[in-house]
């Protein structure tokens, strides 16, 4: 029979809060499994990041460039392709690709309509789940659209969504569920990121990262309970863990845990995300089961595009042609790895940008933000990294003149990456000013 596959998904986790202290659940996975220490999402924004693993393709590529646009009807989803190859399908917690801020449908804090569900068959859900709850307490639909109140910590609640459906699911079938919690997401209402109250005092003093202490932020004030929903998100997956274990299905299981983008603390612009900085691109991947056991490190570069292709051929199940990632089932079997990872980046700006092993390059155009359009015919060099020589990236080397060889051929590697992605030939300018954060 078929393995099982649970995509367990977190939001705005930095790749670097997994760790024997922090998550000892997720490095017992990682001990089996294999851990991916370059992971890095293709769209640093919740909606949008969401939208591309849903259709293998970039967030230009299936229209939602930014938060607030519904995915497309005429691109079938993961659901789709795991119907198809007759498995069921579960998605529980935070959809965000079903209301319209601009016009249309509007179901942030009401249920999301069938046909907008992303044909899963088992649904647990909410469009906008910081709108319809906060880190203690709120509601969920069914797929019919009734109302599910809960009680307790949020993370916990969606978690046991997720336990209720492995009692439920036929076990002579094979399934894909889909585990979309929003922690360690700060609450809009509040402005502020809910931890599990009981443990937040335990990350008073806990280091804070190089990338984030040399620039203004409040990551002082937001870090404790940033841990420590994290720290309750490894809980839970302990819990499933468990479970899968008392079912006998965990050796039949694949597990993936990974999420949509990390977070900077407002330090390289006023909020957490849109930013190309790996403190909000870096993310955390664990994969388990398969061909992925072994307890390997593995240091290649992975996009979050790369994902629902490999989800697909976990089942077995072909992937499409128009599919832009790298499944990495085939590449750990020896075939080509990236020699990049590319972002698009909106809201807080129209922006491209890439990461090598060593570099990082960005653009972006002369807009005060990314609303506007998805993408532009000129755009200005923002960023270069040498992250060699500097991985917390302080210094912006935009400007340098020794780098100046560097920059173009990383120039002309993001420029065909955009060509071959159906983007228009941009014109790419100097710099006006050194973008100091």
């Amino acid at each position: 029979m078929s393995k099982n596959i649970i995509f367990y998904f977190s939001d705005q986790q930095r790749w670097d809060t997994v760790n024997e202290t922090l998550t000892p659940n997720l490095m017992k996975l990682a001990d089996e499994g294999r851990m991916f220490l370059n992971s890095y999402t293709c769209q640093p924004v919740c909606g949008p990041a969401r939208a591309c693993l849903q259709t293998g393709v970039y967030a230009t590529q299936c229209g939602c460039r930014y938060n607030g646009i519904p995915a497309p009807t005429d691109m079938p989803t993961l659901a789709h392709y795991f119907n198809e190859a007759g498995y069921q399908t579960a998605y529980i917690g935070k959809w965000h690709l079903a209301s319209n801020r601009v016009f249309g449908q509007h179901c942030e804090k009401t249920a999301v309509p069938p046909e907008s569900q992303g044909e899963y068959g088992y649904w647990r859900g909410a469009d906008v789940l910081e709108f319809t709850s906060d880190g203690y307490g709120g509601y969920i639909f069914d797929g019919e659209g009734n109302k599910l109140d809960f009680e307790g910590y949020r993370a916990d609640c969606i978690n046991d969504f997720a336990l209720e459906y492995l009692d439920k699911c036929d076990k002579d079938k094979p399934f894909f569920m889909f585990v979309s919690q929003i922690e360690p997401h700060h609450q809009n209402s509040a402005g502020h990121y809910q931890g599990y109250k009981p443990t937040v005092p335990d990350y008073a003093d806990y280091p804070i990262p190089d990338d984030l202490s040399f620039l203004k932020g409040n990551y002082k004030e937001e870090y404790p309970d940033y841990l420590s929903a994290i720290n309750r998100l490894d809980y839970n997956v302990g819990r499933l863990v468990e479970k899968l274990k008392q079912l006998g299905i965990y050796d039949d299981t694949y597990i993936i845990y990974t999420s949509d983008h990390g977070s900077h603390f407002k330090t390289r612009n006023v909020e957490y995300k849109r930013s190309c900085h790996d403190s909000c691109a870096h993310t955390p991947l664990i994969i388990k089961g398969g061909e992925f056991d072994g307890g390997v490190k593995d240091d290649r570069l992975v996009s979050l595009i790369d994902l629902p292709a490999t989800l697909l051929s976990m089942a077995g199940i072909s992937v499409p042609d128009y599919y832009e990632g790298k499944d990495l089932c085939s590449q750990i079997k020896g075939e080509s790895e990236r020699d990049f990872v590319f972002m698009q980046i909106s809201e807080s700006q129209c922006g491209r940008a890439i990461r090598t092993k060593r570099y990082k390059y960005c653009i972006r155009d002369f807009m005060p933000c990314g609303y506007i359009h998805g993408s532009s015919p000129v755009y200005f060099e923002a960023y270069l990294y040498d992250l060699e020589n500097d991985p917390a990236e302080k210094n912006n080397l935009v400007k340098s003149k020794e780098y100046s060889e560097v920059r173009g051929k990383l120039r002309d590697m993001l420029v065909n990456q955009m060509l071959s992605i159906g983007e228009r030939k941009p014109k790419i300018v100097k710099a006006p000013i050194v973008l100091k954060k």
